[in-house]
């Protein structure tokens, strides 16, 4: 590890640990049933928040397969939750299983044997003509439209864009790869963050109440431009200089925005709270990527264009 990065992992421990102090303290001194309820929130996203930087963590310091592989996991959980709560007929049922088992398993295949170009165009190409070929084949024509563009979108979503976050460690920057992987990863997660706090600190004017109730004005530029600034600080991860670094960051965290809108927008149309409840305090894995999966394949052909050798 080089020194920013070693920066980078301090000062999320820290975080962490200052965090789950602060959270015991509370347990052990707050009596109000209604703040007691909200400390027993903090303490299950922070301590939610140590399992998943340990098992990213992990993955990233074991290699490049072993982070593909938990990618290629968390996009199989993903398109479960997604599948779940969107509606299905039998005729969907051959699709599906496909998609399952065959369209995912290739395209994470195709990103660790490095064979970017037919990675490119599997799913969008290949998947996009062949699934709903076959789905006609039950003779089920019922809203045939809408069932289809459920499957494309479920595997779009959740396999297509999310793998774009560990094709990164396909890329020839001159920096070791996975710094980019972290940098990408630590920028949309403090722009949620951010946007969350700044929203509860001085949020007054709701943004779109109708798709995403917590949100606001003031929490959406304040996180905005906080993590921006956190790009920029964190340009040592990456071959970018200062301006870069703020213009990626300002990809990233638009992307990650509209990532979190869209999904919000479908959980409404569905009539839900949570795409899951894998992660404690957090929903699904689904609520935890959101931002990941506008954000991953911005910031790789970004990435890939002006910067990969």
């Amino acid at each position: 590890m080089n020194g920013p990065l070693l920066h980078v992992v301090g000062t999320i421990l820290t975080i962490l640990v200052v965090a789950s102090l602060v959270g015991f303290v509370l347990q052990r001194r707050t009596t109000d049933e209604k703040a007691m309820a909200t400390v027993r929130n903090l303490n299950a996203r922070t301590r939610s928040w140590w399992v998943m930087v340990v098992v990213l963590g992990g993955a990233i310091w074991a290699g490049a397969t072993t982070t593909i592989l938990l990618f290629a996991l968390l996009s199989f959980t993903a398109l479960r939750e997604f599948w779940t709560l969107t509606p299905a007929r039998r005729g969907d049922q051959l699709a599906l299983f496909l998609s399952f088992f065959l369209v995912l398993p290739i395209h994470y295949c195709l990103l660790l044997d490095r064979w970017y170009g037919l990675m490119a165009i599997f799913i969008p190409v290949y998947a996009f003509l062949i699934l709903p070929a076959l789905s006609t084949l039950a003779g089920d024509a019922k809203d045939f439209l809408a069932r289809s563009a459920k499957v494309q979108w479920g595997l779009m979503l959740c396999v297509y864009a999310v793998s774009h976050a560990p094709a990164l460690l396909l890329l020839d920057t001159g920096m070791p790869s996975a710094l980019l992987l972290v940098y990408l990863v630590v920028v949309v997660q403090l722009s949620d963050v951010f946007q969350y706090v700044w929203g509860k600190l001085i949020g007054k004017r709701r943004f779109a109440p109708g798709i995403s109730p917590s949100k606001t004005l003031e929490g959406l530029i304040g996180g905005g431009l906080t993590a921006i600034l956190v790009g920029v600080l964190l340009r040592g991860l990456t071959p970018f200089s200062v301006v870069e670094a703020a213009a990626m960051s300002a990809v990233i965290v638009t992307a990650g925005f509209f990532g979190g809108f869209v999904l919000s927008a479908i959980k409404r149309d569905l009539g839900a709270k949570d795409w899951g409840y894998v992660i404690e305090g957090h929903g699904g894995v689904l609520d935890r990527i959101d931002s990941l999966i506008f954000a991953a394949p911005l910031f790789f052909h970004f990435t890939r264009y002006f910067w990969n050798a």
